[in-house]
């Protein structure tokens, strides 16, 4: 089972790094879902990455208080807002899809925002 976790692990790892290039793609869910696998599977891998210099202090933040930087609430919903901008802007979308995945983004802004500050 400690190898797949460790699969998974380094799999989610692999999303998070993609994610950095591609803008619809987000980072730092598959990088906190990979943590969760390392920590099962691998203390080594765990290590790596609470220890990596651009992951670690947030991941540590997150783990003890739940908390998202600043510069990191600011981005996400910025993109939320763009990315929902150009879908109405686009107008591809059913009106009642559209307004599904408006309520959507906003209450995942709400939440980005309601969590404390790294």
């Amino acid at each position: 089972m400690r190898s797949l976790y460790l699969l998974l692990g380094w799999f989610f790892v692999g999303l998070g790094v993609v994610g950095i290039v591609l803008p619809v793609l987000p980072t730092t869910p598959f990088i906190l879902v990979a943590a969760g696998f390392f920590a099962k599977g691998s203390p080594r891998a765990e290590r790596w990455l609470m220890e990596h210099p651009v992951f670690g202090e947030p991941l540590a933040a997150w783990r003890e208080r739940g908390a998202i930087p600043t510069y990191a609430k600011v981005l996400a919903v910025s993109m939320m807002s763009l990315s929902f901008g150009a879908i109405l802007l686009g107008g591809v979308m059913p009106l009642w899809a559209t307004i599904i995945l408006g309520g959507l983004l906003l209450a995942c802004a709400f939440y980005v925002i309601s969590r404390p500050a790294a």
